[in-house]
């Protein structure tokens, strides 16, 4: 081994253990039994674990019935249920499993950053995913979002390290897997092509799009690949075949329906789908329901969108209430409101530091006329940005989601003087992106926006990079 190879392998496993041993002790200390979501992940990993498939027992005339399951998707659940079957089902396997995802999450970022940031700056996203206080007290969590983030950013780093086209059909397949965690991470599929574009600078432009069109195809039908297994089994034993899971149409009316808040609230069978029987059957007619809303009173819906994307982005609280629901008496007020507010900051001001992410500063001055011009845009977009950021602090309430929107518009703009678009860069931004419009469509919870949360901080690691008069990368900024 080389020692550029040794000291790389030593960094990735101190990075390791800076996110690994954080996550272990506080879900030591603060873990509770599973609620809300978490028991339904708990109870499938175990149902798993011991040899009966994702399902529960109905009780039909005194006797148990099988009854197989795919309302959630059933990815974090069969994670789980690898090491309850080794270790036993017990909340220290749990633990584990959920620290190892945050000491991986942490190394899967720095590899991630390193293929367009310096040393210095990939180190930094790495240390922020690392101490984040929100994705440390997940630890103690029995929730999908940092394996969804792990597995998602991987198949990103996949792609980049390799740049070729077995690089993409990995990736794609590691992606894949990601989407029986979260199906929207199959929204990310044809960005993975991005990390083909600059293999095919020389092309002419017409012949360079046609073939990124071509990678992005192939990638979307490969991630495909890992999910058919599954969607085959749907199919087999439901009562209708489901991609993935059967909630999409009760996220759908719980986004559309009368009593719509642009968050979570409860269907009950007056709001409709009385007569169902299926999962299959309840998730059609939820979505039908949905969209009936949609086209009945489409302003509404869209009026909806800015409360649902505040739900989303605006705060930080799901981990300090779920710990909470799970363990009151370990939560008085004060302890809650404190933990809230510090989770809550923290992300206030990654999301601000990530949107500016597409911006650049010129420290060395030029005569050239077009390097100035860069550098008169540069500091007017900074400006802009900053007048967006004050606005959502002083607001009342303080709202952050235009932040997260400014974040996947501004590297995007074709503003002289920008960064160079790398592939890394610009999977993370599609990440974001896939996040905005999923919410604004169905419903917002801040837990949702954890998923992009590493994404948020290889953002915020690429803020105000340097560039010289050229419009380039500075050399000094590529040596860290």
């Amino acid at each position: 081994m080389t020692r550029a190879r040794a000291s790389s392998v030593a960094h990735a496993f101190s990075l390791f253990l800076l996110g690994f041993v954080p996550r272990l002790v506080v879900a030591h200390l603060l873990a509770g039994e599973p609620v809300w979501d978490g028991h339904y992940y708990d109870f499938g990993a175990r149902r798993i674990a011991g040899g009966f498939g994702y399902s529960d027992d109905l009780d039909l005339g005194g006797h148990a019935v099988w009854h197989p399951w795919c309302h959630y998707p059933v990815g974090y659940s069969a994670y789980l249920a690898i090491f309850y079957r080794v270790l036993g089902a017990t909340q220290g396997a749990a633990h584990l499993a959920n620290a190892l995802v945050g000491g991986l999450l942490v190394v899967v970022t720095w590899q991630l950053a390193r293929s367009w940031l310096s040393p210095r700056r990939a180190l930094v996203a790495a240390v922020i995913v690392a101490l984040h206080p929100g994705l440390v007290l997940y630890g103690a969590l029995l929730m999908t979002e940092p394996l969804a983030a792990l597995l998602t950013l991987s198949s990103f780093a996949v792609a980049t390290r390799w740049r070729t086209r077995a690089g993409l059909v990995a990736a794609a397949l590691v992606l894949g897997v990601g989407a029986l965690v979260r199906p929207q991470a199959l929204l990310c599929a044809p960005f993975l092509a991005l990390a083909l574009w600059p293999s095919l600078s020389s092309l002419a432009r017409r012949a360079r799009a046609a073939r990124l069109g071509v990678a992005a195809a192939i990638a979307c039908v490969v991630a495909l690949v890992p999910v058919a297994p599954w969607t085959a089994r749907n199919c087999a034993v439901m009562d209708g075949c489901a991609l993935v899971s059967t909630n999409a149409g009760w996220n759908l009316a719980i986004g559309a329906f009368p009593r719509a808040t642009g968050r979570f609230e409860t269907l009950r069978s007056a709001d409709g789908c009385r007569d169902v029987t299926g999962q299959v059957q309840q998730d059609r007619c939820w979505w039908r329901y949905g969209v009936s809303h949609i086209m009945a009173r489409p302003g509404r819906w869209l009026a909806l969108m800015p409360k649902k994307l505040a739900y989303t982005f605006d705060h930080e609280s799901f981990a300090v209430e779920y710990l909470r629901e799970a363990r009151p008496s370990a939560w008085p007020e004060t302890r809650r409101l404190l933990v809230r507010g510090g989770a809550t900051g923290f992300h206030r001001v990654l999301l601000c530091a990530a949107a500016f992410a597409g911006v650049t500063v010129f420290w060395r001055r030029s005569a050239d006329e077009r390097a100035r011009r860069r550098a008169r845009a540069q500091v007017a977009l900074l400006a802009a940005i900053g007048l967006v950021t004050i606005a959502g602090l002083g607001a009342e309430p303080p709202t952050f989601w235009a932040i997260a929107v400014v974040a996947v518009l501004v590297p995007l703009l074709p503003i002289p003087g920008r960064p160079p678009l790398e592939p890394g860069l610009l999977m993370c931004v599609a990440l974001l992106g896939s996040t905005l419009l999923t919410h604004a469509i169905f419903f917002g919870e801040d837990r949702y926006h954890v998923v992009v949360t590493p994404a948020l901080a290889l953002l915020a690691a690429s803020a105000l990079r340097e560039q010289n008069a050229r419009g380039a990368s500075a050399s000094a900024e590529r040596r860290g």
